[in-house]
């Protein structure tokens, strides 16, 4: 018989299920019923999204079904060079990239799949790039910026028409913002160029999981019902709390903090691998330093890892960790996310993380791997911080975890979509409307709304249509709408993205290595010859030459630490509401956690002169001391709102009486400090904590023009209407300001129903105000029974709200510690 006459041999028809659990069971692993369950779900054609706990193998429960797909569909396992671009793996973090290609390529070799996998980030060469452009891989990890400025290439559209499928990673850390928003707008173009396009996200820690996924797959058909599947994986935690030996009766921010380090030390040296996770870039730098000093032998063993060190230190630090070659490593949000390394055996939380969802994720960094127990230690930066720790032991008793609110209609995030699809091929107007509407920020988006929105990217709208720079986009003969000035394509490419914060200047030695990025407004109040802290170590500033900050390495050992922008965190509703229920369990005698016995001297301070306000009280304290008149209530509502709150309650009470009042809070309670008598009992009689025409009220009770006006810097920045510079040559923050702030007042005069204005008002009572979550204070306080307490002296809980806004408005020489010590042996006579 010839060879032509013979027929094929027969293939038998690849089982998925079994092959999944094959690879599992190679690796020594059991596939865990979420993971089979979205293999089933993927292969059933379905979009969805899949929640599981941090080190449970989410990564894996996605990668692994869109390889048994191309196995099943390719038996010979033969590639096909046509093939193009076949995954999109999005990830928040640059950092994520390399781990989840190690990861995926990994996966893809062991099982056979002969795909090229690559990233596409803000690291990617060009010369990378500029191959990519011309053959895509099958698989592409990259950022929601990466793909807008893909988006803005030309002939784009053949770069994704062949892909099936998009994977978000930590879809949580994106949505309730511009980027989550920038992602939606992504979602929605790719499902237009591959129609049936999957879309999947992976969220390990997300309150509101239905409208996560909502979100996420917007307003559009699927031909299968999407599918939201949970991990029935119950992640142990430990929580143990470092107690100071002696309790302060009067707490204030920062007693404690590195004076625990002795308690610290002991984790760190019985610990072969360590986390310290800090709130703050700033209190990074503060610890890794006194550590240092604490333990010289840290010296080489210990690291630092935050957002404005260089990429190259982030990288090492990285390697470092999964090497298992590095002991200890001091770090902010940056490693919070799924970077790949080694689980640490211990993890140390320094302050209060302030919401539930970023303690469970920092604490599962140590016992990264399913069913291991997570163990995290507690380092209150003051005493009354232990109540939070308590708080976070029982939320994750409850698994209480936040929601993550979604944005709506940010024209500013449109209009730079509109203008990136103009750059590249341009759009005709109506399918842009169609695809724009089909996302959850946009679908209540109007047509005259969408039509102000062409008017100004074409004309610059009612007060910029006299100025050629603003008139970005033209209109073809076609209605086709297109950027023609390669000057402004240009521009606009090198400012794509939704991350505006200040104006970031290198830190190099003179030689020219780069050790990071610090503020602008930091560096001003430097003068040539001052020393500095920084990447932990002591820096000489030289000068300052463009946007680099010249040093060399100083012997000195005093200096100032760095502060960064928009480092500070509220406190979420869900924290707010246990640490009340720890206090009325504290009150009901109920209470087994450590960190409140080791609290009962001061809590029982607190009684007995004034009263423990338990979650059906409030409680509001009059206090006249040698510095006037004081005023304290305690919502329990974090420091944003209490900020908001205490404008309000000023603004209420000086319409009875003219008053001048200094404001402080933390994240327990606010006060109002006058020089005069405060008419509080007439204001309470008045409604002083009433919500009723709150939005009025707010508008007259702070500067929200001011307010709105540094909002819109972000807004006109992310817009395009300012610039921020070429790489290596960015404009200074105050022009930048200076810019925005103009146009700003242009548009209040001559444009008032402009729709990026009124974006900057809308934008501070929702979220620089939280004008939602204050109404709800004031309606919970307006509910509780008032308790009106006249303490003689000051009280445990409003010492620290007093010890604040000494530290922030007094001038001494006489240091704060110490100030507040004699402050502190008055009120407490009985203290040694």
């Amino acid at each position: 018989m010839s060879a032509t006459n013979l027929s094929p041999p027969d293939i038998p028809p690849f089982d998925c299920e079994q092959e999944t659990h094959n690879w599992y069971t190679g690796k020594g692993w059991s596939a865990f019923p979420f993971q089979m369950e979205t293999l089933r779900h993927y292969l059933a054609g379905k979009s969805g999204l899949l929640n599981a706990p941090t080190g449970s193998g989410k990564t894996y429960a996605l990668w692994i079904p869109v390889l048994m797909e191309w196995l099943a569909a390719h038996p010979d396992r033969e590639p096909n060079p046509k093939e193009g671009l076949q995954v999109i793996w999005i990830t928040p973090l640059r950092a994520l990239a390399q781990d989840i290609l190690e990861a995926t390529r990994q996966a893809s070799e062991e099982l056979g799949v002969p795909w090229q996998i690559e990233t596409r980030t803000g690291d990617t060469t060009s010369a990378q790039r500029a191959k990519q452009r011309k053959s895509m891989p099958q698989g592409m990890i990259t950022t929601p910026e990466s793909l807008h400025v893909l988006f803005a290439s030309k002939d784009h559209a053949s770069l994704f028409k062949s892909v099936k499928t998009v994977i978000v990673d930590e879809w949580h850390e994106l949505l309730g913002s511009k980027r989550g928003v920038q992602m939606e707008l992504a979602l929605a173009r790719l499902r237009r160029l591959s129609p049936g396009m999957k879309t999947w996200g992976i969220s390990a820690t997300i309150g509101n999981l239905g409208q996560a996924m909502e979100v996420l797959l917007g307003k559009g058909t699927y031909p299968v019902a999407p599918a939201l599947v949970k991990a029935n994986i119950r992640k142990e935690f430990q929580v143990e709390s470092v107690i100071p030996e002696t309790m302060e009766k009067f707490p204030w921010a920062g007693h404690l903090g590195t004076n625990l380090i002795a308690g610290v030390l002991p984790i760190l040296l019985q610990s072969k691998s360590t986390l310290i996770f800090t709130n703050t870039r700033a209190q990074c730098e503060i610890w890794y330093h006194a550590l240092l000093e604490a333990e010289p032998d840290l010296a080489g063993n210990m690291a630092m890892h935050h957002g404005s060190l260089s990429a190259e230190t982030r990288s090492w630090v990285e390697q470092a960790l999964h090497a298992g070659t590095i002991q200890v490593v001091v770090c902010t949000s940056s490693l919070d996310l799924g970077v790949d390394f080694r689980p640490v055996d211990a993890v140390v939380q320094v302050g209060g993380p302030k919401g539930v969802a970023r303690f469970i994720q920092r604490a599962g960094r140590g016992g990264h791997r399913p069913g291991a127990i997570s163990k995290i230690y507690f380092v209150p930066t003051h005493s009354l911080e232990l109540i939070e720790a308590a708080a976070l032991r029982e939320a994750v008793r409850e698994q209480v975890v936040e929601d993550r609110v979604p944005m709506v209609l940010p024209f500013d995030v449109l209009i730079q979509y509109l203008i990136t699809l103009a750059v590249s091929d341009g759009f005709q107007p109506g399918e842009a409307f169609e695809e724009v509407k089909s996302t959850f920020a946009y679908q209540w988006l109007s047509e005259d709304e969408f039509g102000w929105v062409l008017d100004f990217i074409t004309t610059g709208g009612a007060s910029l249509h006299a100025y050629d720079e603003y008139q970005k986009v033209d209109i073809e003969p076609d209605g086709t709408y297109k950027v023609l000035n390669p000057h402004i394509a240009r521009l606009h490419r090198l400012s794509i993205g939704t991350i505006v914060g200040d104006v970031n200047l290198s830190v190099k030695y003179l030689r020219g290595s780069k050790l990071g990025t610090v503020e602008e407004s930091f560096i001003t109040q430097l003068n040539p010859g001052d020393t500095f802290w920084f990447a932990g170590k002591s820096l000489e500033l030289i000068r300052v030459r463009g946007m680099d900050v010249l040093v060399k390495k100083s012997t000195k050992k005093l200096g100032k630490i760095p502060r960064w922008m928009g480092s500070r965190m509220p406190l979420s509703s869900q924290m707010a509401r246990i640490l009340r229920l720890k206090i009325d369990q504290y009150l009901a005698g109920n209470c087994t956690d450590p960190e409140l016995a080791a609290l009962t001297p001061t809590l029982a301070l607190q009684q007995e002169r004034s009263v423990l306000p338990s979650s059906d009280i409030c409680l509001m304290e009059y206090i006249h001391s040698r510095e006037g008149y004081h005023v304290f209530i305690y919502p329990f509502e974090g420091r944003v709102v209490h900020e908001i709150m205490g404008a309000l309650l000023a603004w209420r009470i000086a319409r009875l009486k003219p008053l001048t009042f200094s404001i402080a809070m933390n994240d327990y309670g606010l006060e109002l400090l006058s020089d005069q008598p405060i008419p509080i009992e007439e204001a309470l009689a008045g409604g002083l904590l009433s919500s009723e025409n709150l939005e009025e009220y707010i508008r007259l009770s702070i500067n929200q023009t001011e307010m709105a006006s540094r909002r819109f810097r972000e807004i006109s920045t992310i817009s395009g209407l300012v610039f921020q510079g070429y790489p290596g040559k960015q404009v200074t923050g105050k022009h930048l300001q200076a810019s925005s702030s103009l146009l700003f007042k242009v548009f209040q005069e001559y444009d008032p129903h402009n729709l990026l204005l009124r974006q900057a008002y809308t934008e501070v009572l929702d979220y620089q105000v939280d004008g939602d979550r204050l109404h709800r204070a004031l309606d919970q306080l307006s509910q509780q029974h008032l308790r009106f307490v006249r303490p003689t002296g000051l009280t445990p809980f409003c010492f620290p709200i007093m010890a604040d806004r000494m530290n922030r408005q007094r001038l001494s020489t006489e240091s704060l510690a110490d100030r507040i010590a004699r402050m502190e042996l008055a009120l407490d006579p009985d203290k040694p």
